[in-house]
């Protein structure tokens, strides 16, 4: 593991890339329910998510994985919606890229925070290949706090994949109809078709 650097040549602070982008919920962002479909919102945090990425990575980047998408409360037509984007972890090629929406009723000044989701994204060069990203300048507790964070998600992320690699070899089809007794399937395998 990489030390502090001497001097802090190749690396950037988190407030050089937060970027925020605002914008007004329109109609025409509606779904059959009358409220802002979870695909704008979702085009959004990706576009926001691009711009502070690109901008510590000084290269093109591109969206390698979503982590965890809660939609906490509805976002309504009229209402100006806000996505701020932060750079919380750097790896060699990816960033994670922090975003918190907020929507905010421009009628009554109410604000609500909507979403909180971590998009991880990995810089390219022109060639289309993988090119390492600045280090993160980490100048108080919270990007501290949120820089571990993440490093803890992507671990937990690995373990989870290998687990997943490990449990899919391992597979008892025998363990796995007991394991889902009481879940709402039922298990028809055709036995000429088991694989």
């Amino acid at each position: 593991m990489p030390g502090p650097p001497e001097n802090i040549q190749g690396y950037k602070s988190v407030h050089f890339s937060r970027t925020t982008i605002t914008e007004l919920m329109i109609p025409s962002y509606a779904n059959f329910g009358g409220k802002i479909h979870g695909g704008i919102l979702l085009s959004l945090m990706d576009k926001v998510a691009y711009v502070c990425a690109a901008k510590h990575a000084g290269n093109y980047c591109v969206t390698a994985s979503i982590d965890t998408v809660n939609f906490l409360e509805p976002v309504e037509v009229g209402e100006l919606v806000s996505l701020m984007a932060s750079v919380n972890y750097v790896g060699r090629t990816s960033l994670v890229v922090g975003i918190r929406v907020i929507s905010e009723n421009v009628k009554t000044n109410v604000i609500k925070h909507t979403n909180t989701s971590y998009f991880t994204m990995v810089a390219k060069n022109e060639q289309n290949k993988p090119v390492e990203v600045p280090g993160l300048i980490l100048e108080n507790q919270e990007q501290v706090r949120r820089f571990e964070e993440a490093r803890r998600r992507k671990e937990e992320k690995q373990n989870t994949i290998d687990k997943a690699r490990q449990n899919n070899q391992e597979m008892d089809l025998d363990e796995c109809k007991q394991n889902l007794k009481g879940e709402r399937c039922v298990i028809q395998i055709n036995k000429a078709r088991k694989k």
